[in-house]
């Protein structure tokens, strides 16, 4: 899981860098990056609008282009992994609001839990 766990975050940085300046994903790629990494950014950068939209459905009064860039990329992140199987929806969850809090803060870990489980519920239901 620790393997996962380090791609997570090394998705992370990289979406958030994409995110914030706009260069393609591929011009950040620096060194020898995990090919979970690469693939989870990748598949955000190619889904974004669709995953955004889901987002600002899921957020009660907030779009996706309202929240922090950390916070946006953590739930695309999330969203991608769950949407692919890629692992328990508890886990899914668990990860995203762990990288919220330690990234973020601790309401983030608590917007990011709210909007995934509503998202989550949507599509279970």
């Amino acid at each position: 899981m620790a393997g996962r766990r380090a791609a997570r975050r090394t998705a992370l940085i990289l979406l958030y860098q994409w995110d914030v300046t706009g260069q393609a994903i591929a011009s950040l790629y620096e060194g020898e990056v995990d090919d979970y990494a690469r693939s989870l950014a990748e598949k955000v950068v190619e889904q974004h609008e669709e995953l955004d939209s889901r987002i600002t459905e899921a957020a009660d009064e907030w779009t996706a282009d309202r929240l922090g860039a950390l916070e946006r990329n953590i739930l695309r992140l999330a969203i991608v992994e769950l949407d692919e199987d890629a692992v328990p929806v508890e886990v899914g969850i668990d990860e995203a609001v762990t990288l919220a809090k330690r990234y973020s803060s601790e309401d983030a870990g608590r917007l990011v839990n709210g909007i995934l489980g509503k998202i989550v519920q949507g599509t279970a239901a």
